[in-house]
């Protein structure tokens, strides 16, 4: 089943809104480790720990990888692509938006200062 963009942003932005779950995926973006020797800096428990790396799998952040009893975590970019394409459309949207009310105004403004006040 192929999962709408909607859900995909939608998961993706939940699973940022945590500062725990921002900081693995700092620690995955300088290299990929095993989920007990990412959960070491961590004050909480290696439980607590996996279920943040469950929902940074579920939104696609984070691939995993078994090697006999040892599992792997890498970081997987796309979603961030994504969503960074998704705020790239409205910031070009809003930019265009506020240049023309900044042109608006400037022209409202040159034509108050060209009056003469009584």
């Amino acid at each position: 089943m192929v999962e709408s963009q909607s859900v995909i942003l939608d998961r993706v932005y939940a699973a940022l809104g945590d500062p725990t779950r921002r900081a693995i995926l700092a620690r995955l973006a300088q290299h990929e480790t095993r989920v007990t020797e990412l959960a070491e800096p961590f004050a909480m428990s290696l439980n607590a720990v996996s279920k943040h790396v469950r929902v940074l799998e579920e939104a696609g952040l984070i691939q995993r990888a078994v090697q006999g009893r040892d599992h792997y975590l890498s970081l997987d970019a796309t979603p961030l692509q994504e969503a960074t394409a998704w705020l790239e459309h409205y910031r070009q949207f809003w930019t265009l938006r506020l240049d023309r009310l900044d042109s608006f105004l400037r022209q409202k403004q040159r034509k108050t200062n060209g009056k003469k006040t009584p």
